[in-house]
């Protein structure tokens, strides 16, 4: 039986999944893949630094298919690029059932596109890309190229995979990615919604939305994981003329974290997020300042 499902992944702890834009782009097209591979319509999304969510509508074994699958590419991506081993196997996941009834769905809809805002990354959902946020009431079209016009050697090296048989008509675009609105059912979040203004409602009254106002310090002035990583080795070479924080000695890295925490605002889970450590050991350090 089809049925609307959230699937959400733990946070990872001293980790990413995305450490730059070539990541997320690489992400973008394996959830257009996994979905049509496993015939999942997907209602919303979002990738973020370290954890995904995915509101589809399917059976539950496609649905862990799909989410497992995902999990699967990005790994070998992970560790063709990185070198990371296994870094997503352990990685749980969360697969719940969503009501039609009591307005469900489009709680569902207004917490997965509230990640990006409650993390202090953007004001609004639709100015965070790598996602379905900018998607619903949207009159904007993107443009692109049709999948159908690319040979299969290019979609190879754009897709990350020999799995290139997908319809001719969905869209890569100027970002080298295939355009959400290519496979997301937009028509029925829509209908769902009725309209922006009723949308707009469930954004700001989400959990998310509700946590981030209740919490007065996450709404610090806060910066991507990706900016703050591509900061580190210059901050380490002018602060220790050392190349990694794996290089500091235990004083050096409490001075570290500590300009981490100055320069980003950071707290302790991104700290550990960004320097590979665990929230333990980030904790550690900013409590031995």
């Amino acid at each position: 039986m089809k049925n609307v499902f959230l699937i959400t992944t733990d946070h990872l702890e001293d980790h990413l999944w995305f450490y730059d834009d070539e990541d997320f782009k690489a992400g973008m097209n394996f959830v257009a893949v996994l979905a049509f591979r496993h015939g999942l319509t997907i209602i919303a999304f979002i990738l973020m630094s370290n954890h995904v969510h995915f509101l589809v509508y399917g059976q539950r074994k496609d649905a862990k298919a799909f989410i497992d699958g995902f999990k699967n590419h990005h790994s070998r991506y992970l560790r063709h690029k990185y070198g990371f081993k296994e870094l997503l196997r352990r990685n749980g996941v969360d697969i719940q059932l969503v009501s039609d009834l009591d307005e469900g769905v489009e709680k569902a809809v207004a917490y997965v596109h509230m990640n990006s805002v409650a993390a202090n990354i953007c004001s609004y959902p639709a100015q965070y890309p790598w996602g379905t946020g900018n998607l619903l009431f949207n009159p904007v079209k993107r443009k692109g190229k049709r999948l159908g016009d690319l040979s299969n050697s290019a979609l190879r090296r754009l897709l990350h995979t020999y799995d290139t048989k997908l319809p001719s008509d969905w869209i890569i675009g100027e970002d080298d990615y295939i355009l959400p609105e290519s496979y997301v059912d937009i028509e029925y979040a829509e209908r769902v919604f009725c309209s922006p203004k009723r949308m707009n409602f469930f954004l700001t009254n989400s959990s998310k939305a509700k946590r981030r106002l209740e919490v007065p310090e996450k709404n610090l002035p806060a910066f991507r994981d990706q900016i703050i990583i591509g900061a580190l080795p210059d901050l380490c070479r002018s602060l220790f003329q050392k190349k990694s924080f794996q290089d500091l000695s235990m004083e050096e890295k409490k001075e570290f974290v500590r300009q981490i925490r100055f320069r980003f605002s950071s707290e302790a889970n991104q700290i550990a997020r960004v320097a590979g450590i665990s929230y333990t050991e980030a904790a550690k350090l900013l409590d031995g300042m």
